[in-house]
């Protein structure tokens, strides 16, 4: 390498050779040749051992040369490795240097030109190619690009054959200096990934760009469409451009233009009251562009859909038509399990769906500009997006902060001041750069600047803040003053439009909203937004209502887009056979950031996650509250009414199941946007409130649920899709469930004791209690095993605080815990008393009362435990513990509860409670009270790509694990004051074949194996599951306290089930 002279790739102000401009986004269909497909590939360590585009080489048949598939990464294709990072580079930091070892794919294919193109101009098109190529045509230079996720067209007019083959040869740098300000939080994959188009344009004249601006009057209602089309021709001809409805293809506007020579042209057509294009209503039109001849025949055109709307910034909101709106958003990368970034487009639709079902209604493509066809999406099933800069270089943070010793617990306001100027330094406030810089925000804009959806443009992310991001901004406004612009790095929104935070707590954020460049007379000219928020790493997120109690409350936090929409997990199968989806280090890739790349609310393969079926709950665009005989409905939506909308209801009798006693369809007054209505509960229902079971005692609870459906289908979901619900708890009554203790006869309990047990026998059940240990060991019914000893404790049923760690607990609550011991706690026995009461005329009764010390090694703290365990003449077993904390304890604990280990054959679940998914106290918003049913234990376990604590269920009034080939026989669980107290206290659940240690030791789901036992946790409290991967951990008041002051009671009830 000649320093006076580096190669393209290592100098920052050489990023495009011979590239066209860029220009809106448009393959024509009948003018273009794909060359997707299988091309001739040879992977080299380096440059220099790459292969020379020889043109007619037999070279591809010699040794290197394999095939590959086009899109593609070689990564995914058997060359190299996948390696991730979230900010670190995995490089050494020298820019505009890179490694020698710079591993380099040649690319090389033949193509024939159609014998209709002989006459036009040829364009060569890349969609995406990673990290950056130089390009030949027959052994003829044609090129050079970068900038990953932009494309780049290269005329090869004059280089192309036509009537014999042409050879296509494309080499591939793995690093360039382009890679950067490419540090997004994803998997570094390389190569042709995105679509390679050879094009035609008539050589006597074409429409080469267009820039469709639609605008409103001061009243939104009547509309104009400000058109600059570019036009090369060598002939007299007239631009016809006309506007349809879509559907329907109506001609409401048609205007046209002689054409002398080539230029800009400029046309203003006027389009009285169209249907204006919002994220709720979608409407778009078509327009038809047309370049004529003499003849009147179009010898060229292209069509564009549009969408009526206007963006502006007024009293100090995001306002588009006038109207403030409110981001419901996700931060989307391009992402599949098999084939990274390559993303088929049909799997893009599906995201897409999968959102708009969900009631999301905004997208930031982060951190770059999305696959060019999810805008036509966006564009059709309504979403508001923001298109971003394919612009990061957060890894400059870690090179600054590693180097001076900058904690990462260090507040991160005060980390930045220590580290992110001098970041900047590097590219951001280097002018060297600042040409890339704005090339890669041109790149973007001219691209997607006809979509009605994008509504902001982002000048990227996370890469501080310096003279290149006001380059950039000034770019934008000077090209497209129509749109806004966002820019985090910006915190004092010198160059934005709108102050912008990443993971702020909720007071935090309520706190900017009063204070972030507010004006003594209280106003503000710009809002407040989340472009990242409530991490959706694993078991979470938590807060999401409480974040968007704060949106609905101040009118200047405008929202936000949770962090983030997929795990980025990549198919892998070891050699061993095991299959799973793969994160950082799983393919021997360092330095690496670990699972971080797993933070979606869809798995690897893009099925929702509780986290999403939480976050569908919490965006609703319908709230509902009961006031008396009424319920009031508000609708959240910022354009339509709630006309269709569909609502319905339903009464429950919660019992042994749930059986309708009313149900119905509600009339729905007119609702506008932000309004409410007032829908008295219908008489049938008000009815139940009243009423009493038999002998006047209360009657079983009571639910009413109303549910908001499409009244028809839509482009995203069918008619009948559920938009949002509400349930009311209508009477409290008697959680009756399998009624283990009146189903049994009494009968007179034998009682046995030696040194180390005590038996105690009755009519067809024996437990077998350890008196060295203070604990019962085994519980058989009708000879078929209900209780069995742990392996490691040797106890049937024991205290415990520990459940296996949540992603976000990995940060702070897990060292925290294991620093004092919680996971290790061993159990002491300190004093046992059993009792004998009753007869058998009165009711006999044998009373264990075990007072054990729950402690760990090495530390001096503990729980003294108090557990009082009663059997009753029917078999039932009572269990009442009492805690009291002593010593250096620490200040939460992940739960308080009971561990039980059942038979295998308990394999069938029922319960009265929240359902059917998991629910903790920070993500439960999405779960109804009912009667549920899992026909087997492993149908209760959520199969998060990194195992962890998963398939708790909170709101159990009880809870029955049967052995489904025994008609039945099983247990039951209640809370401890069943049956003779009204109104008792919920507990938790949670069912598993997986031990608690079997969990925290996996990697993935494929290293999971299941004990020959059912596992049932019961509990007394569990702590929320916070966001504190990346943001807040649990609130406070849903942490479980460890109160040395106060004791902690609970008790449960089990009874047996016969068969």
């Amino acid at each position: 390498m000649d320093a006076a002279n580096p190669p393209d790739y290592c100098n920052e102000e050489v990023f495009r050779r011979n590239t066209l401009p860029p220009r809106s986004y448009h393959i024509p269909e009948n003018e273009s040749l794909s060359l997707n497909g299988q091309w001739h590939f040879h992977y080299a360590p380096a440059p220099a051992k790459s292969p020379s585009p020889t043109p007619n080489s037999s070279s591809v048949a010699s040794e290197g040369w394999t095939t590959i598939q086009v899109p593609g990464h070689w990564q995914l294709q058997g060359h190299g490795h996948p390696h991730y990072t979230n900010v670190q580079f995995p490089i050494p930091v020298c820019p505009p240097f890179v490694p020698s070892e710079n591993p380099t794919g040649a690319y090389r294919r033949t193509f024939y030109v159609p014998p209709s193109w002989n006459d036009h101009q040829l364009r060569l098109r890349f969609d995406g190619v990673d990290s950056a190529y130089h390009v030949w045509v027959n052994g003829k230079s044609v090129g050079y690009a970068q900038g990953s996720r932009n494309a780049a067209e290269f005329d090869v007019t004059d280089l192309v054959k036509h009537g014999s083959p042409n050879e296509l040869f494309v080499r591939v740098y793995q690093w360039s200096d382009g890679s950067y300000i490419e540090d997004q939080d994803q998997w570094w994959l390389s190569g042709i990934y995105r679509d390679v188009h050879l094009i035609a344009y008539p050589r006597e004249g074409y429409i080469a760009d267009w820039f469709l601006r639609t605008d409103l009057d001061n009243e939104y209602h009547n509309g104009v469409l400000q058109a600059t089309v570019d036009i090369v021709t060598t002939v007299k001809a007239t631009l016809a451009v006309t506007i349809t409805t879509v559907p329907g293809e109506e001609t409401i506007a048609e205007v046209t233009r002689d054409i002398e020579k080539s230029g800009s042209v400029e046309l203003s057509i006027p389009v009285d009251n169209p249907r204006k294009w919002t994220a709720e209503t979608p409407n778009l039109y078509s327009v038809s562009l047309e370049l004529r001849g003499s003849d009147d025949e179009p010898f060229h055109w292209a069509s564009q859909k549009i969408g009526f709307r206007k963006v502006e910034l007024k009293g100090g909101l995001i306002c588009v038509n006038g109207q403030p709106i409110q981001f419901r958003g996700v931060n989307r990368h391009d992402h599949h399990p098999l084939f990274g970034r390559a993303v088929p487009l049909d799997f893009i639709r599906r995201d897409l769906l999968l959102m708009k079902q969900h009631n999301i209604n905004a997208l930031r493509c982060s951190h770059y500009p999305s696959h060019p066809k999810l805008f036509d999406i966006a564009d059709e099933l309504g979403l508001w997006v923001m298109d971003e800069a394919d612009l990061e270089c957060h890894g400059f943070y870690d090179a600054v902060g590693r180097a001076q010793g900058i904690p990462e617990e260090m507040d991160y306001e005060e980390r930045k001041k220590l580290a992110f100027g001098k970041a900047a330094q590097y590219t951001s406030n280097n002018p060297t750069w600042k040409a890339a810089y704005v090339d890669r925000m041109e790149q973007m804009i001219q691209r997607d600047k006809n979509h009605p959806s994008i509504i902001i443009w982002s000048l990227g992310n996370e890469s501080f803040y310096g003279q290149n991001h006001k380059a950039m901004y000034e770019y934008a406004k000077r090209v497209d003053p129509g749109r806004l612009v966002h820019y985090e790095g910006d915190v004092h929104a010198e160059s934005a439009d709108m102050y912008s935070y990443m993971y702020a707590s909720v007071d935090k954020l309520v706190e900017l909203a009063k204070t972030e460049g507010v004006k003594p007379d209280g106003s503000s000219e710009k809002p407040i937004i989340l472009c990242e928020y409530a991490h959706a790493m694993g078991n979470g997120p938590g807060w999401l209502e409480d974040y968007q109690e704060a949106f609905r409350s101040h009118a200047r936090l405008q929202g936000g887009f949770i962090w983030e929409w997929a795990n980025h997990g990549l198919l892998k199968k070891d050699d061993d056979g095991k299959e799973y989806y793969a994160y950082g280090g799983d393919f021997g890739d360092t330095p690496n950031d670990g699972t971080f790349v797993m933070d979606g609310l869809v798995n690897s393969v893009h099925e929702p996650t509780p986290g999403l079926v939480e976050l569908k709950k919490v965006f609703e665009p319908v709230k509902v509250t009961v006031e008396g005989d009424y319920l009031v409905i508000q609708s959240i939506y910022d354009f339509v009414g709630l006309d269709h909308l569909t609502v319905t209801y339903k009464a429950e009798r919660l019992e042994l199941s749930a059986t309708a006693v009313a149900s119905g369809t509600l009339s729905l007054p007119s609702t506008p946007p932000g309004k409410t209505a007032r829908v008295e509960i219908p008489a049938e229902v008000r009815a139940w409130r009243e009423r009493k079971g038999h002998h006047g005692l209360a009657g079983p609870p009571i639910y009413f649920t109303v549910s908001f459906t499409l009244r028809t289908g839509t482009a995203w979901a069918p008619i009948g899709h559920e938009v949002a619900w509400f349930q009311h708890h209508l009477t409290n009554g008697v959680a009756h469930g399998p009624d283990g203790d009146r189903a049994q006869d009494e009968s007179e309990l034998s009682f046995q004791e030696t040194d180390a047990y005590a038996t105690v026998t009755g009519q067809d059940f024996t437990f077998v209690f350890d008196k060295s240990s203070g604990y019962f060991t085994t519980w058989a019914k009708a000879g078929q095993s209900l209780l069995e000893p742990d392996p490691r404790t040797g106890a049937a049923i024991i205290p415990s605080f520990w459940r296996p760690p949540t992603d976000n607990d990995m940060k702070l609550s897990l060292p925290y815990w294991k620093r004092f011991g919680v996971d290790v706690l061993t159990s002491q026995l300190r004093s046992l008393s059993i009792t004998k009461t009753g007869s058998k005329e009165s009711g006999q009764a044998v009373t264990f009362i075990s007072n054990v010390f729950l402690s760990p090694p090495v530390l001096d703290w503990g729980y003294h435990a108090r557990i009082t365990q009663t059997i009753s003449p029917t078999g039932n077993l009572h269990i009442a513990v009492s805690l009291k904390a002593t010593g250096s304890a620490p200040e939460h604990v992940p739960r308080i509860g009971l561990n039980l280990r059942l038979s295998r054959k308990l394999d069938q679940v029922k319960w009265h409670g929240l359902g059917p998914g998991e629910s903790y106290p920070d993500k439960r918003s999405a779960q109804r009270v009912g009667i549920w049913t899992a026909e087997s234990v492993s149908e209760l376990h959520t199969p998060y790509d990194v195992p962890q604590e998963n398939g708790n269920r909170m709101g159990t009034k009880w809870v029955s694990i049967t052995d489904p080939h025994s008609s039945g026989a099983g247990i039951v669980i209640y809370d401890g004051t069943y049956p003779n107290v009204r109104d008792e206290t919920p507990f938790s659940f949670a069912a598993s074949r997986y031990s608690t240690k079997t969990i925290q030791d996996a990697k993935h789901p494929c290293d999971l194996v299941e004990e020959n036992a059912t596992l049932l946790r019961l509990d007394h409290q569990v702590a929320g599951v916070g966001t504190a991967a990346c943001g807040p951990g649990v609130r406070e008041d849903l942490l479980v306290k460890v109160d040395k002051d106060n004791e902690v009671k609970f008790s449960f009830k089990l009874g047996p089930l016969s068969g």
